[in-house]
């Protein structure tokens, strides 16, 4: 059987060029050296972001119904945000987009599951945490295609029926939700510090010092 675990396979690259500057996330464009060959591929350069599976005493997910434009859906997700505050700790924003988005404080964090969510076209990397010992804050004012949010508290298991029937397509949420279940199946074993250093992502892959910031 092979060892099922994604390995970080440094390259040479040769040159690093932003074709296109975007107002949240750019397009950059590298040259590197791979298997005797020099190869030039384009990609979305992205910060990364973090989410958060908030699940209260009766294992119900807070989600939220938000409007995104690329795809003209209110659709249902969690709470989640770009890590686009300069050397802010990724739990530290997860917690400052579950108070933004969701009116929502936590006292257990524990880390849930990380993934890319398009390998071939983008680094994107995503965190998502388990967030229990939840309370409520007052209101945050929100604006523009957050300023209607909807909340709703649904029971875990509805979340996974709403995965497998396909009437939810947000794939932070689709991850997120069949890793809470199999993570409660096993007694919550597989979760991980909240801290836990995040070596995947990309500013630690072009700095080690950063390991401990993302």
């Amino acid at each position: 059987m092979p060892d099922l675990q994604d390995d970080v396979a440094p390259v040479a690259v040769t040159a690093s060029d932003i074709v296109y500057d975007g107002a949240i996330w750019n397009v950059r464009r590298d040259s590197f050296d791979y298997n005797g060959a020099s190869i030039t591929r384009e990609y979305l350069d992205h910060p990364g972001a973090v989410a958060v599976l908030a699940l209260d005493e009766q294992d119900r997910v807070l989600l939220i119904k938000q409007y995104r434009h690329p795809t003209g859906l209110r659709g249902w997700e969690l709470p989640a945000g770009l890590l686009d505050v300069s050397g802010e700790n990724a739990v530290v924003g997860a917690k400052r987009e579950l108070a933004e988005e969701a009116d929502v404080v936590a006292s257990d964090w524990a880390l849930l599951t990380e993934f890319y969510t398009s390998p071939g076209g983008s680094n994107e990397a995503i965190r998502v945490y388990l967030a229990r010992g939840v309370s409520s804050l007052p209101a945050f004012a929100r604006t523009d295609e957050e300023a209607d949010i909807e909340l709703c508290w649904v029971p875990l298991d509805e979340c996974v029926d709403a995965v497998l029937a396909r009437r939810i397509s947000n794939p932070i949420l689709i991850v997120a939700v069949l890793a809470a279940q199999a993570a409660r199946s096993r007694g919550w074993s597989t979760l991980a510090a909240a801290d836990l250093p995040w070596p995947r992502h990309p500013l630690s892959l072009h700095s080690p010092s950063s390991h401990t910031t993302a």
